[in-house]
């Protein structure tokens, strides 16, 4: 098979023996591989694939067509269109994956569309309902908002009855943000005006934190950081949180085990599936490229000012 290959910070297409499945592993063919924060983290060597994982093909998320199951596999059969998280390799034109990490592509999504969502919106679902706890009514700060994650963030606090404010540098991105659901959109410096906030992603780090969200907390607020791009280190005021009786929490996807892994996989299906299948969650896409112009890719993703997803078309041509 062709992938994708990470060697010493350069990206270039080799061969690679076709994957083949464990007992409760199907394979995959790739249709659609959607780039996230943690490639462009790999692809300068801070952030080591898990245990099991590809070592050097980097890929967190997929949409494809399963072609193989193994010997225990008993819910799926071939020919499925399926997509999910992987600790990597997603960026080939096969990849193999744990029964239990799977979902249905709904009728009538794009292979484009699928596969820059399983690890956007399980990020902010996680981050946001699962950590969170974000109830109807309540008020949602979304630092960082125009990215994959972000853009799913809002509308995941829309379905569930959240009042959102987007904060983005780019004021030309708040149509956008609104049409996701969005009900304010603001730059980082405003943040402390449109405050309280009982739930906060953050997704810049260390100077969104300074900024005026640890000055904008509602009483018991819940804030999780799960992106440090704008820095990882800061001087906490501890005072702040104590105030409000507010909590501050961080997580990751890709270590977790297979269990933990199958149980967030479990909530998408339970709370986002049907959406995603009706319309009401939607992947904005930027662009796509097939996979010899990965670089190129990538470029894009970290020069910021992109609007949702960049995916990679390990099988087809860019659109």
């Amino acid at each position: 098979m062709r992938a994708l290959v990470v060697d010493d910070g350069a990206l270039r297409v080799e061969q690679r023996p076709d994957p083949t499945p464990g007992t409760s592993e199907v394979i995959v063919a790739v249709t659609g591989a959607g780039l996230n924060g943690a490639d462009m983290l790999q692809r300068r060597g801070f952030y080591p694939a898990p245990p099991g994982s590809p070592d050097d093909i980097p890929g967190l998320e997929f949409a494809g067509e399963i072609v193989a199951l193994g010997s225990g596999v008993t819910s799926w059969r071939v020919s499925q269109r399926v997509m999910g998280i992987v600790g990597g390799g997603a960026q080939a034109e096969f990849l193999c994956v744990d029964e239990t990490h799977l979902l249905h592509v709904p009728e009538g999504v794009d292979d484009i569309s699928a596969g820059g969502f399983p690890e956007a919106f399980t990020t902010a679902h996680d981050a946001v309902i699962t950590q969170g706890s974000l109830g109807f009514g309540e008020r949602l700060l979304v630092t960082g908002a125009a990215g994959g994650v972000g853009t799913a963030a809002i509308q995941i606090g829309r379905l569930f009855g959240a009042h959102v404010t987007a904060s983005v540098r780019d004021l030309s991105m708040a149509d956008r943000l609104s049409t996701l659901g969005a009900d304010v959109v603001i730059q980082p410096d405003d943040v402390a005006s449109q405050g309280p906030y009982d739930v906060v992603l953050e997704l810049v780090g260390a100077a969104s934190l300074e900024n005026g969200v640890l000055d904008s907390l509602a009483t018991n607020a819940r804030v999780v950081v799960i992106g440090v791009g704008g820095g990882a280190s800061t001087e906490l005021n501890l005072l702040k949180l104590m105030a409000t009786r507010s909590s501050l929490r961080a997580s990751t996807l890709r270590a977790r085990t297979r269990e933990e892994k199958a149980f967030v996989t479990d909530a998408i299906r339970r709370d986002l599936l049907l959406a995603f299948g009706d319309g009401r969650l939607i992947v904005p896409i930027e662009a796509t490229y097939p996979l010899d112009q990965a670089t190129t890719a990538y470029d894009q993703f970290v020069a910021g000012g992109k609007f949702g997803k960049i995916v990679l078309l390990p099988k087809s041509e860019a659109t």
